[in-house]
């Protein structure tokens, strides 16, 4: 159980680290799209092999992959609609307002797809002995540039280093126990309950890179996000071959 808590802040500790780059260096808007895109190459193809063909392989015949997908999905979409609706009255103009609205996706996108994703992490090390390296490098990466990217909005509106590090420790927390979750209350789960676990991590984390990660990695990095995204997912594919050869 232990060693779940520690691959699961492993996977996470980006958050910490995105925190730290921010706070301390100003890092070129370019610079941060392009990291984006890798970490959205190397999500999606988690997405596609590591949690939504899994979940249809063990769950068979039946509709749960579809329905975790498509609620991972609109939770997320609803859930942002809401939070940015609430964050809406507050008012900010220039490049300070661009990089506040990261804020709320962000943060969102992280809790949203991070805790089913530590879940998954933790059912993998139950069932396998061992945690997928294409899964754990998939949330490693992507969560750098989405804590960059948060980081540098907090930065702009006034938030301490020691605040923005204390938010991303938290929520760094937060996945982490929820990978201990996944290691010990939900090996007893069915295979349609472990499906729709799996396939809703899917559902979120894509809604989230498509309306949120990507169009900023494009926005930022121009045309060299999508070849950083291109060789993020060939990155995670590789390894995800070279694992189950």
């Amino acid at each position: 159980m232990f060693n779940a808590f520690l691959w699961g802040l492993l996977a996470t500790s980006s958050l910490i680290i995105g925190g730290l780059i921010a706070s301390r260096f100003s890092l070129s808007k370019k610079t941060i799209g392009i990291i984006m895109g890798f970490g959205a190459g190397t999500l999606i193809s988690a997405i596609s092999y590591e949690l939504i063909f899994e979940s249809v392989q063990i769950a068979r015949k039946s509709g749960f992959p579809a329905l975790g997908f498509f609620t991972g999905a609109f939770t997320f979409y609803f859930a942002d609609l809401l939070i940015g609706k609430l964050g809406a009255g507050k008012s900010s103009s220039g490049e300070a307002a661009q990089h506040s609205k990261l804020i709320i996706p962000m943060v969102l996108a992280i809790i949203l797809d991070g805790v089913p994703e530590s879940i998954v992490i933790g059912l993998g090390l139950f069932e396998g002995g061992a945690v997928s390296l294409a899964m754990l490098v998939a949330v490693f990466v992507s969560n750098l540039p989405e804590a960059i990217a948060g980081s540098t909005g907090m930065k702009q509106d006034g938030w301490s280093m020691k605040k923005i590090i204390l938010l991303w420790s938290f929520i760094a927390l937060i996945c982490s126990l929820s990978t201990v979750a996944g290691f010990s209350l939900f090996t007893n789960a069915s295979p349609h309950g472990l499906a729709f676990i799996q396939s809703f991590a899917g559902g979120a984390i894509l809604m989230m890179l498509a309306n949120s990660m990507i169009p900023e990695a494009y926005e930022q990095g121009g045309k060299l996000a999508g070849v950083a995204t291109v060789l993020g997912f060939f990155l995670s594919v590789s390894m995800i071959i070279l694992e189950n050869s």
